[in-house]
């Protein structure tokens, strides 16, 4: 697969802000922090915030009625090793909160064993909620044939978007997404997650396929997109 070529003018980049999902995820985060970080994600007109169930209520409130920013709910992240009836109790509680959409970490076990039928019927389920779900999947560490089994299953099960990974380990890549865009074949969202905090990066994700970008440093790179351009490179 040939690399992605590497947009450096911010004129590359399309409106970032409503690619943003910004992550709460941080265990360590203050009340203010939180409260800040809501703030920025509104402000911005950020496409999404991304938080545990933990913090899910306070931020709902803080957020405000539903609008162009939608308030993500975490599921059995990161490794998703709940049984299917804890997860959907889960999600259950996070719509009943107020969440609009679900980020689900799948049953990677049963991946690992190739059942397919059972990773794409807890999806599924979990679907019919009626929240718009993204599965967490993890690029570094499927191999090929478990990926493709994944991205078929969760397919099938009707989910809106494939999520590059947890945020945890090696960044995401430009080649990991151009790899899971031709698995999805159009047929639902990309979301990359991990190591995203340069606006270089962000244009190399999107030009390879991203349709979100997962990452903690939204309101920085918001920032460092509105600054005036010298005509090099530019990032944190």
């Amino acid at each position: 697969m040939p690399p992605v070529p590497l947009p450096t003018r911010r004129q590359d980049l399309p409106e970032l802000a409503p690619l943003i999902h910004q992550a709460l995820l941080d265990p360590h985060l203050t009340p203010e922090q939180l409260q800040e970080g809501c703030d920025a994600a509104r402000q911005l007109g950020m496409g999404g915030l991304c938080t545990s169930l933990r913090h899910l209520p306070m931020l709902r409130e803080r957020l405000g009625a539903p609008g162009a920013t939608r308030l993500i709910a975490t599921i059995a992240f990161p490794f998703g090793g709940l049984p299917s009836e804890l997860k959907q109790a889960e999600a259950e509680w996070a719509a009943e909160q107020g969440a609009d959409a679900l980020d689900v970490a799948p049953d990677l076990a049963a991946l690992a064993t190739g059942d397919g039928n059972q990773f794409a019927e807890e999806l599924a389920t979990l679907g019919a909620i009626g929240l718009p779900i993204t599965v967490v999947l993890d690029l570094n560490r499927l191999a090929d044939d478990r990926l493709e089994l994944a991205v078929e299953a969760a397919l099938d099960a009707g989910v809106c978007a494939l999520q590059s990974g947890p945020g945890f380990g090696p960044g995401v890549t430009p080649a990991q997404i151009q790899r899971l865009r031709g698995l999805c074949r159009a047929r639902c969202g990309i979301k990359a997650v991990g190591g995203i905090q340069q606006l270089e990066t962000c244009a190399a994700l999107i030009e390879a396929g991203a349709t979100a970008l997962g990452t903690s440093h939204g309101p920085q790179l918001l920032q460092e997109l509105r600054r005036p351009s010298s005509g090099g490179s530019h990032g944190d």
